[in-house]
């Protein structure tokens, strides 16, 4: 099982996605977690999510840490997958609590009261081409799936 998460294979456009992502994901749950780069930190966060947006503190608590912990994952490429999924959910659950009724469409000019969903989907289309691909060359997973056994076997096969 533990195989297939981290299964890869070495193609260098993957990282791109992987790290950008990564970066933007990072530095948003840094924000959240500890209130860097201007963000609330974790009491701010905890609070805006649990009173404002009545979720849960458990699944608040997993919000902030698939953002951050996510991030961090993607820019290592460690447990890629994982990351992307953490992510994947955190854009879904975005999209139907609070962006959904804003439309489509970012608010570019400001005239709109909120922010639409675009931006999430690309998110989401970005996390569903890691999660199916995994985290490509120059990964923590494609280097622990190298020094398996097994891929140690294909490789005195081939």
């Amino acid at each position: 099982m533990f195989r297939k998460l981290i299964t890869t294979n070495d193609n260098p456009a993957t990282p791109i996605l992987r790290l950008v992502l990564g970066v933007v994901f990072f530095a948003h749950g840094a924000q959240k977690l500890l209130g860097w780069f201007g963000g609330p930190g974790f009491s701010g966060t905890m609070g805006m999510f649990t009173g404002y947006l009545h979720i849960p503190a458990p699944l608040a608590f997993l919000a902030i840490a698939a953002e951050f912990f996510g991030g961090l994952g993607l820019i290592l490429g460690f447990l890629t997958r994982i990351a992307a999924f953490g992510i994947a959910v955190n854009m879904l659950v975005a999209i139907a609590t609070v962006h959904h009724s804003y439309g489509f469409f970012m608010n570019w000019t400001g005239t709109q009261k909120g922010e639409g969903f675009e931006y999430h989907l690309l998110v989401l289309a970005i996390t569903a081409y890691l999660i199916i691909r995994g985290a490509g060359a120059f990964s923590v997973d494609r280097a622990i799936a190298a020094e398996s056994p097994v891929a140690q076997a294909r490789l005195a096969r081939a």
